[in-house]
Protein backbone atom coordinates (compact mmCIF):
# COMPACT_ATOMS: atom_id res chain seq x y z
CA UNK A 1 0.00 0.00 0.00
CA UNK A 2 1.64 3.32 -1.09
CA UNK A 3 -0.07 6.32 0.78
CA UNK A 4 0.51 9.86 -1.07
CA UNK A 5 1.07 13.64 0.59
CA UNK A 6 -2.82 14.29 1.15
CA UNK A 7 -2.85 11.11 2.74
CA UNK A 8 -0.41 11.02 5.47
CA UNK A 9 -0.43 14.99 5.10
CA UNK A 10 -3.24 16.02 8.11
CA UNK A 11 -4.40 13.88 11.31
CA UNK A 12 -7.85 13.74 9.46
CA UNK A 13 -5.74 11.76 6.54
CA UNK A 14 -3.19 9.61 9.02
CA UNK A 15 -6.44 8.38 11.21
CA UNK A 16 -7.88 6.98 7.68
CA UNK A 17 -4.64 5.23 7.21
CA UNK A 18 -4.50 3.80 11.04
CA UNK A 19 -8.24 2.69 9.61
CA UNK A 20 -7.37 1.19 6.31
CA UNK A 21 -4.02 -0.66 7.36
CA UNK A 22 -6.14 -2.16 10.23
CA UNK A 23 -9.04 -3.74 8.46
CA UNK A 24 -6.40 -4.94 5.82
CA UNK A 25 -4.21 -6.21 8.30
CA UNK A 26 -8.22 -8.23 9.99
CA UNK A 27 -8.38 -10.35 6.72
CA UNK A 28 -4.97 -11.87 7.19
CA UNK A 29 -2.71 -9.91 4.66
CA UNK A 30 0.65 -9.18 5.12
CA UNK A 31 1.05 -5.54 4.22
CA UNK A 32 3.71 -3.45 2.99
CA UNK A 33 3.40 0.58 3.89
CA UNK A 34 4.92 2.88 1.78
CA UNK A 35 4.37 6.67 2.32
CA UNK A 36 5.23 10.65 1.07
CA UNK A 37 5.96 12.90 2.59
CA UNK A 38 3.25 14.89 4.32
CA UNK A 39 1.51 16.79 1.69
CA UNK A 40 3.21 20.70 1.06
CA UNK A 41 6.83 18.96 2.58
CA UNK A 42 8.47 18.46 -0.41
CA UNK A 43 7.97 21.96 -1.95
CA UNK A 44 9.21 23.83 0.93
CA UNK A 45 12.05 22.10 1.25
CA UNK A 46 12.84 22.13 -2.87
CA UNK A 47 11.97 25.87 -2.88
CA UNK A 48 14.20 26.79 0.46
CA UNK A 49 17.23 24.31 -1.08
CA UNK A 50 16.61 26.49 -4.38
CA UNK A 51 16.19 29.91 -2.62
CA UNK A 52 19.88 29.55 -0.24
CA UNK A 53 21.48 28.53 -3.79
CA UNK A 54 20.16 31.91 -4.69
CA UNK A 55 21.53 33.78 -1.46
CA UNK A 56 18.59 33.63 0.64
CA UNK A 57 18.75 31.39 4.17
CA UNK A 58 16.13 32.84 5.60
CA UNK A 59 13.70 30.62 3.05
CA UNK A 60 15.42 27.29 4.70
CA UNK A 61 14.61 28.86 8.60
CA UNK A 62 10.78 29.19 7.70
CA UNK A 63 10.20 26.04 6.17
CA UNK A 64 11.70 24.46 8.87
CA UNK A 65 9.45 25.93 11.11
CA UNK A 66 6.68 25.27 9.01
CA UNK A 67 7.50 21.20 8.22
CA UNK A 68 8.01 21.29 12.46
CA UNK A 69 4.84 22.39 13.27
CA UNK A 70 2.82 20.28 10.52
CA UNK A 71 4.84 16.94 11.72
CA UNK A 72 4.32 18.19 15.95
CA UNK A 73 0.44 18.89 14.89
CA UNK A 74 -0.01 15.30 13.93
CA UNK A 75 2.17 13.54 16.32
CA UNK A 76 0.13 15.86 19.00
CA UNK A 77 -3.50 14.08 18.17
CA UNK A 78 -2.37 10.49 18.33
CA UNK A 79 0.73 10.06 20.73
CA UNK A 80 1.54 10.29 24.09
CA UNK A 81 4.21 12.85 25.46
CA UNK A 82 7.34 9.83 25.52
CA UNK A 83 6.31 8.46 22.02
CA UNK A 84 5.84 12.24 20.45
CA UNK A 85 9.20 13.25 21.75
CA UNK A 86 11.07 9.91 20.71
CA UNK A 87 9.48 10.74 16.97
CA UNK A 88 10.05 14.37 16.95
CA UNK A 89 14.16 14.28 18.08
CA UNK A 90 14.71 11.76 14.34
CA UNK A 91 12.49 14.66 13.04
CA UNK A 92 14.23 18.01 14.30
CA UNK A 93 17.80 15.94 13.33
CA UNK A 94 16.69 15.47 10.42
CA UNK A 95 15.33 18.97 9.76
CA UNK A 96 18.41 19.95 11.90
CA UNK A 97 20.53 17.91 8.77
CA UNK A 98 18.51 20.32 6.00
CA UNK A 99 19.31 23.43 7.74
CA UNK A 100 23.03 22.92 7.39
CA UNK A 101 22.83 21.78 3.92
CA UNK A 102 21.08 24.89 2.69
CA UNK A 103 23.68 26.96 4.73
CA UNK A 104 26.29 24.88 2.81
CA UNK A 105 24.39 25.74 -0.33
CA UNK A 106 24.38 29.34 0.52
CA UNK A 107 27.67 29.34 1.08
CA UNK A 108 28.95 27.96 -2.12
CA UNK A 109 25.98 29.41 -4.28
CA UNK A 110 25.97 25.85 -6.11
CA UNK A 111 22.98 23.49 -5.55
CA UNK A 112 24.04 20.32 -7.32
CA UNK A 113 21.67 16.93 -8.45
CA UNK A 114 22.89 15.30 -5.65
CA UNK A 115 22.30 17.30 -2.92
CA UNK A 116 18.93 17.98 -4.49
CA UNK A 117 18.19 14.29 -3.88
CA UNK A 118 19.24 14.67 -0.25
CA UNK A 119 16.89 17.69 0.36
CA UNK A 120 13.96 16.48 -1.56
CA UNK A 121 14.13 13.01 0.10
CA UNK A 122 13.84 14.95 3.68
CA UNK A 123 10.15 14.88 3.76
CA UNK A 124 9.78 10.83 3.32
CA UNK A 125 12.39 10.05 5.80
CA UNK A 126 10.40 12.55 8.59
CA UNK A 127 7.29 10.49 7.30
CA UNK A 128 8.42 7.00 7.78
CA UNK A 129 9.22 7.38 11.26
CA UNK A 130 5.93 9.39 12.27
CA UNK A 131 3.41 6.63 10.50
CA UNK A 132 5.29 3.86 12.12
CA UNK A 133 4.33 5.34 15.35
CA UNK A 134 1.45 6.47 14.78
CA UNK A 135 0.36 2.76 13.77
CA UNK A 136 2.05 0.64 16.57
CA UNK A 137 0.09 3.35 18.98
CA UNK A 138 -2.86 1.85 17.45
CA UNK A 139 -2.36 -1.33 18.15
CA UNK A 140 -0.51 -2.12 14.53
CA UNK A 141 3.42 -3.34 14.80
CA UNK A 142 5.17 -1.39 12.76
CA UNK A 143 8.37 -0.60 11.89
CA UNK A 144 10.05 2.24 9.33
CA UNK A 145 12.45 1.46 7.00
CA UNK A 146 14.40 3.36 4.74
CA UNK A 147 14.10 2.65 0.92
CA UNK A 148 18.15 3.35 0.55
CA UNK A 149 18.61 -0.11 2.41
CA UNK A 150 16.11 -1.55 0.07
CA UNK A 151 16.30 0.23 -3.62
CA UNK A 152 19.18 0.30 -5.63
CA UNK A 153 19.76 2.00 -8.30
CA UNK A 154 22.43 3.87 -10.91
CA UNK A 155 23.59 7.55 -10.22
CA UNK A 156 20.93 9.40 -12.46
CA UNK A 157 20.83 11.88 -9.60
CA UNK A 158 16.83 13.08 -9.87
CA UNK A 159 15.71 10.37 -11.79
CA UNK A 160 17.60 7.11 -10.91
CA UNK A 161 17.06 3.73 -12.98
CA UNK A 162 16.47 1.09 -10.24
CA UNK A 163 18.73 -2.38 -10.99
CA UNK A 164 16.18 -4.87 -10.34
CA UNK A 165 18.29 -7.94 -9.16
CA UNK A 166 20.39 -6.48 -6.46
CA UNK A 167 17.09 -4.62 -5.28
CA UNK A 168 15.18 -7.89 -5.22
CA UNK A 169 17.65 -9.26 -2.80
CA UNK A 170 17.69 -6.03 -0.76
CA UNK A 171 14.37 -6.02 -0.16
CA UNK A 172 13.73 -9.61 0.54
CA UNK A 173 16.62 -9.58 2.97
CA UNK A 174 15.46 -6.20 4.64
CA UNK A 175 11.40 -6.67 4.47
CA UNK A 176 10.87 -10.45 5.08
CA UNK A 177 12.05 -10.58 8.55
CA UNK A 178 10.29 -7.89 9.68
CA UNK A 179 7.07 -9.58 8.18
CA UNK A 180 7.58 -12.94 9.76
CA UNK A 181 7.55 -11.21 13.02
CA UNK A 182 4.06 -9.36 12.33
CA UNK A 183 5.03 -6.14 11.84
CA UNK A 184 4.05 -3.78 9.00
CA UNK A 185 7.31 -1.92 7.13
CA UNK A 186 6.71 1.62 6.64
CA UNK A 187 8.77 2.45 3.88
CA UNK A 188 10.09 5.63 2.66
CA UNK A 189 8.80 6.39 -0.62
CA UNK A 190 10.15 8.33 -3.44
CA UNK A 191 13.78 7.69 -2.44
CA UNK A 192 16.73 4.93 -3.14
CA UNK A 193 20.35 4.96 -3.17
CA UNK A 194 23.67 3.89 -5.44
CA UNK A 195 24.91 0.21 -4.58
CA UNK A 196 27.61 2.60 -3.36
CA UNK A 197 25.24 4.27 -0.79
CA UNK A 198 24.99 7.85 -2.37
CA UNK A 199 21.09 8.37 -2.01
CA UNK A 200 18.84 9.09 -5.21
CA UNK A 201 15.53 9.83 -5.84
CA UNK A 202 13.25 8.18 -8.59
CA UNK A 203 11.98 11.21 -10.01
CA UNK A 204 8.85 13.63 -8.63
CA UNK A 205 5.57 11.49 -7.23
CA UNK A 206 8.19 8.42 -7.01
CA UNK A 207 6.37 6.89 -4.11
CA UNK A 208 4.11 4.88 -6.70
CA UNK A 209 7.23 3.84 -8.47
CA UNK A 210 8.51 2.79 -5.37
CA UNK A 211 5.76 0.66 -4.45
CA UNK A 212 5.81 -1.81 -7.35
CA UNK A 213 9.60 -1.88 -7.02
CA UNK A 214 8.73 -3.35 -3.39
CA UNK A 215 6.04 -4.89 -4.66
CA UNK A 216 7.32 -6.99 -7.79
CA UNK A 217 10.26 -7.65 -5.44
CA UNK A 218 8.43 -9.14 -2.86
CA UNK A 219 5.74 -10.74 -5.54
CA UNK A 220 2.87 -9.40 -4.13
CA UNK A 221 -0.75 -10.09 -4.78
CA UNK A 222 -1.63 -6.33 -5.58
CA UNK A 223 -0.19 -3.39 -5.47
CA UNK A 224 -2.66 -0.61 -3.84
CA UNK A 225 -1.81 2.97 -4.48
CA UNK A 226 -3.91 5.32 -1.83
CA UNK A 227 -4.53 8.95 -3.16
CA UNK A 228 -7.54 11.54 -3.05
CA UNK A 229 -9.49 10.67 -5.95
CA UNK A 230 -11.55 7.63 -6.60
CA UNK A 231 -9.65 6.05 -9.37
CA UNK A 232 -8.48 7.10 -12.54
CA UNK A 233 -10.76 9.63 -14.06
CA UNK A 234 -12.03 10.00 -18.32
CA UNK A 235 -10.42 13.71 -17.69
CA UNK A 236 -9.57 16.35 -15.36
CA UNK A 237 -12.78 17.15 -13.55
CA UNK A 238 -11.36 20.45 -13.12
CA UNK A 239 -11.89 21.21 -17.05
CA UNK A 240 -15.05 18.66 -17.63
CA UNK A 241 -17.26 18.13 -14.37
CA UNK A 242 -18.97 14.74 -15.61
CA UNK A 243 -15.94 13.07 -15.33
CA UNK A 244 -15.88 10.02 -13.52
CA UNK A 245 -13.42 7.31 -12.59
CA UNK A 246 -13.02 4.53 -14.99
CA UNK A 247 -13.48 0.72 -13.39
CA UNK A 248 -10.66 -1.15 -15.32
CA UNK A 249 -7.60 -0.32 -17.70
CA UNK A 250 -5.16 -2.45 -18.87
CA UNK A 251 -1.13 -1.77 -18.33
CA UNK A 252 -0.73 -0.33 -21.87
CA UNK A 253 -3.57 2.21 -20.89
CA UNK A 254 -2.62 3.49 -17.97
CA UNK A 255 0.94 4.21 -19.29
CA UNK A 256 -0.22 6.20 -22.03
CA UNK A 257 -2.67 8.05 -19.81
CA UNK A 258 0.43 8.23 -17.05
CA UNK A 259 2.96 9.25 -19.66
CA UNK A 260 0.69 12.32 -21.16
CA UNK A 261 0.30 13.84 -17.81
CA UNK A 262 -2.64 12.02 -15.87
CA UNK A 263 -1.29 12.91 -12.49
CA UNK A 264 -2.37 9.82 -10.61
CA UNK A 265 0.01 7.40 -11.15
CA UNK A 266 3.82 8.14 -11.69
CA UNK A 267 4.96 7.67 -15.44
CA UNK A 268 7.27 4.88 -14.59
CA UNK A 269 4.89 3.00 -12.10
CA UNK A 270 3.47 0.32 -13.52
CA UNK A 271 6.31 -0.99 -15.40
CA UNK A 272 7.76 -2.99 -12.73
CA UNK A 273 4.06 -4.23 -11.98
CA UNK A 274 3.64 -5.28 -15.61
CA UNK A 275 6.58 -7.28 -15.85
CA UNK A 276 5.33 -8.75 -12.78
CA UNK A 277 2.38 -9.08 -14.10
CA UNK A 278 0.82 -8.13 -10.25
CA UNK A 279 -2.41 -6.00 -10.68
CA UNK A 280 -2.62 -2.44 -9.23
CA UNK A 281 -4.99 -0.76 -7.51
CA UNK A 282 -5.83 3.06 -7.73
CA UNK A 283 -8.34 3.79 -4.05
CA UNK A 284 -9.31 6.79 -2.27
CA UNK A 285 -7.98 7.51 1.40
CA UNK A 286 -11.62 9.42 2.15
CA UNK A 287 -13.23 7.23 0.24
CA UNK A 288 -12.31 3.51 0.90
CA UNK A 289 -15.20 1.65 0.32
CA UNK A 290 -14.93 2.69 -3.51
CA UNK A 291 -14.17 0.35 -5.90
CA UNK A 292 -11.39 2.85 -7.98
CA UNK A 293 -9.53 1.44 -10.81
CA UNK A 294 -8.03 -1.97 -11.34
CA UNK A 295 -5.24 -2.36 -13.68
CA UNK A 296 -4.60 -5.62 -15.03
CA UNK A 297 -2.79 -7.15 -18.13
CA UNK A 298 -5.79 -7.04 -20.58
CA UNK A 299 -7.96 -4.69 -21.29
CA UNK A 300 -11.39 -5.90 -20.38
CA UNK A 301 -14.36 -5.65 -23.06
CA UNK A 302 -16.41 -2.13 -23.27
CA UNK A 303 -18.60 -0.05 -25.31
CA UNK A 304 -15.85 2.99 -25.32
CA UNK A 305 -13.38 3.39 -28.05
CA UNK A 306 -12.08 5.68 -26.19
CA UNK A 307 -11.62 5.65 -21.74
CA UNK A 308 -10.26 9.15 -21.15
CA UNK A 309 -8.67 12.24 -22.44
CA UNK A 310 -5.73 13.81 -20.79
CA UNK A 311 -3.46 16.86 -21.38
CA UNK A 312 0.03 18.23 -20.94
CA UNK A 313 0.29 21.37 -20.48
CA UNK A 314 3.32 23.77 -20.69
CA UNK A 315 4.52 22.09 -23.12
CA UNK A 316 6.95 23.67 -26.40
CA UNK A 317 6.37 22.69 -30.09
CA UNK A 318 10.08 22.64 -32.10
CA UNK A 319 10.09 22.58 -35.58
CA UNK A 320 13.23 22.07 -38.26
CA UNK A 321 11.74 22.98 -41.70
CA UNK A 322 13.14 23.77 -44.92
CA UNK A 323 13.47 22.15 -48.16
CA UNK A 324 16.87 21.09 -48.12
CA UNK A 325 16.47 18.81 -45.30
CA UNK A 326 15.08 16.16 -48.03
CA UNK A 327 17.07 13.37 -48.71
CA UNK A 328 19.98 14.02 -46.38
CA UNK A 329 20.73 11.14 -44.42
CA UNK A 330 20.86 11.00 -40.68
CA UNK A 331 18.78 14.02 -39.85
CA UNK A 332 16.37 12.75 -37.98
CA UNK A 333 19.10 10.93 -35.40
CA UNK A 334 21.44 13.88 -35.15
CA UNK A 335 18.30 16.01 -34.33
CA UNK A 336 17.62 13.79 -31.43
CA UNK A 337 21.33 12.95 -30.01
CA UNK A 338 21.33 16.79 -29.76
CA UNK A 339 18.61 16.75 -27.64
CA UNK A 340 19.57 13.57 -26.21
CA UNK A 341 22.51 15.52 -24.63
CA UNK A 342 20.58 18.02 -22.92
CA UNK A 343 18.99 14.89 -20.79
CA UNK A 344 15.45 16.58 -21.89
CA UNK A 345 12.37 14.17 -22.71
CA UNK A 346 10.98 14.32 -26.02
CA UNK A 347 6.99 13.28 -25.52
CA UNK A 348 5.63 13.37 -29.07
CA UNK A 349 7.66 13.37 -32.05
CA UNK A 350 5.78 14.49 -35.97
CA UNK A 351 7.24 14.70 -39.81
CA UNK A 352 5.96 15.07 -42.84
CA UNK A 353 6.74 12.30 -45.45
CA UNK A 354 8.02 15.19 -47.81
CA UNK A 355 11.25 14.87 -45.25
CA UNK A 356 11.03 18.92 -45.19
CA UNK A 357 9.87 18.97 -41.73
CA UNK A 358 10.06 17.81 -38.58
CA UNK A 359 8.54 18.86 -35.18
CA UNK A 360 8.46 17.96 -31.25
CA UNK A 361 7.05 18.67 -28.45
CA UNK A 362 9.17 19.00 -25.49
CA UNK A 363 8.76 20.82 -21.82
CA UNK A 364 9.01 24.94 -22.17
CA UNK A 365 11.57 24.78 -19.62
CA UNK A 366 14.16 23.17 -21.65
CA UNK A 367 13.64 24.91 -24.47
CA UNK A 368 16.64 27.40 -24.00
CA UNK A 369 19.34 24.23 -23.86
CA UNK A 370 17.45 22.19 -27.01
CA UNK A 371 17.86 25.07 -29.35
CA UNK A 372 21.86 25.55 -28.00
CA UNK A 373 22.23 21.70 -28.77
CA UNK A 374 20.58 21.57 -31.77
CA UNK A 375 22.19 24.62 -33.14
CA UNK A 376 25.49 23.46 -32.44
CA UNK A 377 25.15 19.77 -33.63
CA UNK A 378 23.38 21.32 -37.13
CA UNK A 379 25.51 24.14 -37.59
CA UNK A 380 26.83 23.28 -41.04
CA UNK A 381 23.06 22.70 -42.34
CA UNK A 382 21.41 25.82 -40.64
CA UNK A 383 25.24 27.91 -42.67
CA UNK A 384 24.15 26.00 -45.88
CA UNK A 385 20.55 26.74 -45.57
CA UNK A 386 19.31 23.61 -45.92
CA UNK A 387 16.99 24.58 -42.68
CA UNK A 388 14.85 27.71 -43.21
CA UNK A 389 15.08 28.11 -39.26
CA UNK A 390 14.80 26.56 -35.90
CA UNK A 391 11.30 27.34 -35.12
CA UNK A 392 10.06 27.11 -31.41
CA UNK A 393 6.03 27.68 -30.56
CA UNK A 394 5.27 28.11 -26.89
CA UNK A 395 1.92 27.63 -25.26
CA UNK A 396 1.30 24.19 -26.48
CA UNK A 397 -0.66 21.50 -24.80
CA UNK A 398 -0.67 17.83 -26.20
CA UNK A 399 -3.69 16.07 -25.70
CA UNK A 400 -4.02 12.54 -25.80
CA UNK A 401 -7.12 10.37 -26.58
CA UNK A 402 -6.64 6.98 -24.80
CA UNK A 403 -8.11 3.39 -25.00
CA UNK A 404 -7.29 -0.35 -26.26
CA UNK A 405 -10.84 -0.11 -28.04
CA UNK A 406 -9.30 2.61 -30.69
CA UNK A 407 -7.13 -0.66 -32.49
CA UNK A 408 -8.90 -1.69 -35.25
CA UNK A 409 -12.02 0.30 -35.03
CA UNK A 410 -13.21 2.51 -38.00
CA UNK A 411 -13.56 6.47 -37.54
CA UNK A 412 -12.07 7.02 -34.78
CA UNK A 413 -9.67 9.87 -36.01
CA UNK A 414 -12.31 11.14 -38.23
CA UNK A 415 -14.50 11.82 -35.01
CA UNK A 416 -11.98 13.10 -33.35
CA UNK A 417 -11.23 15.63 -35.85
CA UNK A 418 -14.65 16.21 -36.17
CA UNK A 419 -15.02 17.22 -32.96
CA UNK A 420 -12.17 19.49 -32.92
CA UNK A 421 -13.35 20.92 -36.09
CA UNK A 422 -16.80 21.54 -34.39
CA UNK A 423 -14.91 23.67 -31.52
CA UNK A 424 -12.92 25.35 -34.27
CA UNK A 425 -9.81 24.23 -32.32
CA UNK A 426 -6.96 24.39 -34.38
CA UNK A 427 -4.81 21.00 -34.44
CA UNK A 428 -1.05 22.07 -35.06
CA UNK A 429 0.62 18.30 -35.12
CA UNK A 430 -0.92 14.98 -34.85
CA UNK A 431 0.83 12.15 -34.20
CA UNK A 432 -0.26 8.06 -33.45
CA UNK A 433 1.67 5.33 -32.53
CA UNK A 434 1.31 1.91 -33.49
CA UNK A 435 -0.35 0.14 -30.87
CA UNK A 436 -3.57 2.35 -31.73
CA UNK A 437 -4.52 2.59 -27.96
CA UNK A 438 -3.30 6.60 -28.51
CA UNK A 439 -4.04 9.56 -30.63
CA UNK A 440 -2.04 12.63 -29.83
CA UNK A 441 -3.22 15.98 -30.55
CA UNK A 442 -1.06 19.17 -30.04
CA UNK A 443 -3.45 22.45 -29.84
CA UNK A 444 -2.59 26.06 -28.62
CA UNK A 445 -3.15 26.77 -24.78
CA UNK A 446 -6.46 29.04 -25.07
CA UNK A 447 -7.82 25.58 -27.38
CA UNK A 448 -6.82 22.84 -24.70
CA UNK A 449 -10.15 23.14 -22.45
CA UNK A 450 -12.35 23.48 -24.78
CA UNK A 451 -10.93 20.48 -26.88
CA UNK A 452 -10.71 18.45 -23.56
CA UNK A 453 -14.45 18.64 -23.15
CA UNK A 454 -15.44 18.41 -26.68
CA UNK A 455 -13.60 14.52 -26.83
CA UNK A 456 -15.27 13.55 -23.96
CA UNK A 457 -18.47 14.85 -25.21
CA UNK A 458 -17.99 13.16 -29.06
CA UNK A 459 -17.43 9.79 -26.92
CA UNK A 460 -19.59 10.07 -24.44
CA UNK A 461 -16.79 9.64 -21.98
CA UNK A 462 -19.47 11.08 -19.29
CA UNK A 463 -22.01 7.63 -19.31
CA UNK A 464 -19.83 4.59 -17.53
CA UNK A 465 -19.93 1.82 -18.86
Amino acid sequence: MKFGGTSVGSVNALAKVVEIVKNTREQNHDIVVVVSAMSGVTDLLLNAAHAAEAGNEEAAREARAQISQKHTQALHHFLANSERQVVMTRINALLDEFKALCHGINVLGELTPRALDVIGGLGERMSAPQVAAILSHAGIPAQDVSATELIITDNRFGSAVPLIDQTGEKTNAGLRPILDKGKVPVVTGFIAATAGGIQTTLGRGGSDYTATILGRALQADEVWIWTDVNGVMTADPRVVPEAHPIAHLSYAEVSELSYFGAKVLHSQAIRPARRANIPVRILNTFEPDHPGTLITDEARESSKTVKAVTAIKNMSLISLEGQGMAGIPGVAGRTFTAVARTDTNILMISQASSEQAICFVVPTLDVPKVVASLEQELAREIERRDFDRIKVEDDAVILAAVGAGMKGTPGVSGRLFGAMGRERVNIIAIAQGSSEFNISLVVARGDADKAVRAIHQEFELEKPD
